[in-house]
């Protein structure tokens, strides 16, 4: 099997790479702006589906990306959701702060649209996490655009670096709020019926 992540996200690759998959990069470029009156639900669901199928339409003049059917390509969005506003990366620091202290003090959702597509068949799924902010203090919002670390993640946070100090619980997969839900796509990507495990070489 031939897996292909159709992103540029490094911490959607350090993800699989953890979970053992052998895989390559090839990033889709997609518009990513919300269309008039989409939900956030459709939103995920919908750039997962437009990312596989553009990073496919690169690869179909890929010899082996033909061989069989054993290409498996992955897409994924990740948007965190307030009120039923989407979350994107913050344009600037000001922008960010903004986000912070609009998820300080209370819960919020992060969805991930999956499309798991081989040259016959797609299979696409949202995954769904809550995830609980304490309340931040000024200095403490300050502090972490300050670092940096928020700049280029949806929300302005990354719950795997500095940003998880401020958050007590989650309720659903942890790896979903980093940008790729393991267990969901390790469902999918058997679903599919291919017969073989992918899995990185053990050293």
């Amino acid at each position: 099997m031939r897996l292909v992540l159709a992103s540029g996200s490094p911490r959607r690759a350090e993800l699989l790479e953890a979970a053992g998959y052998a895989f390559e990069v090839r990033a889709a470029d997609v518009d990513e702006r919300v269309l008039p009156g989409e939900s956030p639900h459709d939103y995920v669901r919908r750039l997962a589906i437009a990312k596989s199928a553009a990073t496919r339409e690169r690869l179909v003049g890929d010899p082996t990306a033909q061989s069989d059917g054993r290409l498996v390509i992955i897409g994924a969005d990740t948007a965190v959701i307030v009120d039923d506003e989407i979350m994107g990366k913050p344009s600037d620091d000001e922008d960010a702060g903004r986000m912070l202290r609009r998820l300080s003090g209370r819960a919020h959702q992060v969805l991930t649209g999956i499309s798991v597509r081989t040259a016959e068949r797609q299979v696409v799924e949202v995954e769904e996490t809550l995830v609980f902010f304490r309340r931040l203090a000024e200095a403490e919002v300050s502090w972490y655009l300050a670092s940096g670390e928020g700049r280029d993640k949806a929300g302005a946070y990354a719950i795997q670096g500095l940003a998880s100090r401020f958050i007590p619980r989650i309720e659903g997969s942890y790896s979903n709020v980093v940008g790729l839900p393991i267990e969901r796509l390790a469902g999918l990507i058997g679903s599919l019926g291919l017969g073989e495990v992918n899995r990185a070489r053990l050293s």
